[in-house]
């Protein structure tokens, strides 16, 4: 099944109603609520719901958007923090993004797991792909430092997030909603690349599952910390869906597919018609740019 998010256009809008109606013009009828989402959209999209114009398929974290915060807040509150009223926070604010999943009917809530509170690598290192630096000794030195300094710091954060996971699971569980671990850009964010299944291990609920951002991916391939096809094939027994979007080198997403560097055709072994396939695009790409990138997409996956 194939959804669109309400990241492209939840910020130029004041009705949800009118939100969700922009996204139907568009061809779909099933839609994520992306962690732009403001209270005042609410009343809309529930009337847009009751009336049968949409089906949500997913909510992303967090949704509705707290009171007095007007952006997308998406690590607003984070699960590892030290800080235990930013946790209390992380998990109230993560409680009502699921009761809303529960009262539209969407079988999904996409959730950031945190950080690890460290000097910030990944812009830096970025910067120097795009200079053609990636390779040279002092690319490989930095790393080398990144990797050394996670691995060092890594285990209080684990613990703080999997506390709070635990706590949401059972919640989950009584809603009937899956809670999707999405894969992040940052060097700096947890999950890491190679502790997926250290996290699926100790957690086997099957209401936990692995949500696969393509545009996060490439960045860290691009970054030459993963190999794109090849950490989505390690996931692929607790794959529950996509977000999709290209990258325009070395990491610029949310751009339309079709004009950057993610191949599409070599994550396809993975796609199945069972998972969940969101379009998350920026809100700079026009209708017709958005139109052409969902296109790009059904060619090479079809339309299951």
């Amino acid at each position: 099944m194939y959804s669109f998010s309400t990241c492209w256009n939840s910020h130029r809008h004041t009705d949800g109603r009118a939100m969700l109606r922009e996204i139907r013009e568009l061809g779909f009828d099933t839609v994520e609520l992306s962690h732009g989402t403001r209270i005042s959209l609410l009343p809309g999209i529930l009337d847009a719901v009751a009336a049968g114009e949409v089906k949500i398929s997913s909510l992303h974290n967090f949704c509705p958007l707290p009171v007095g915060v007007n952006h997308s807040a998406p690590n607003l509150f984070r699960f590892t923090a030290e800080r235990s009223t930013e946790r209390e926070n992380a998990y109230k604010h993560t409680r009502k993004t699921l009761e809303l999943a529960a009262r539209v009917g969407a079988p999904l809530v996409v959730l950031h797991y945190g950080s690890i509170d460290m000097k910030e690598y990944t812009d830096k290192l970025l910067e120097m792909v795009g200079r053609g630096e990636k390779g040279t000794p002092k690319y490989d030195k930095l790393c080398d430092e990144v990797s050394r300094k996670r691995e060092a710091l890594k285990e209080a954060p684990i613990e703080r997030a999997n506390e709070l996971l635990g706590r949401l699971i059972p919640e989950a569980e009584s809603l009937g909603l899956k809670l999707g671990i999405e894969n992040r850009e940052a060097l700096e964010e947890l999950p890491l690349e190679s502790d997926y299944a250290f996290l699926f291990r100790e957690f086997r609920s099957p209401s936990i599952v692995y949500w696969h951002d393509c545009g996060h991916a490439q960045i860290k391939e691009n970054l030459g910390f993963i190999h794109h096809a090849f950490h989505l094939e390690a996931q692929k027994e607790r794959l529950f869906g996509f977000h999709i979007h290209d990258v325009q080198a070395p990491g610029r997403d949310h751009c339309a597919p079709g004009t950057g560097t993610v191949d599409f055709a070599a994550l396809k072994p993975f796609v199945k018609p069972e998972h969940l396939k969101v379009f998350e695009f920026s809100p700079s790409l026009s209708p017709d740019q958005a139109k052409r990138g969902a296109e790009h997409i059904f060619q090479i996956w079809g339309r299951d």
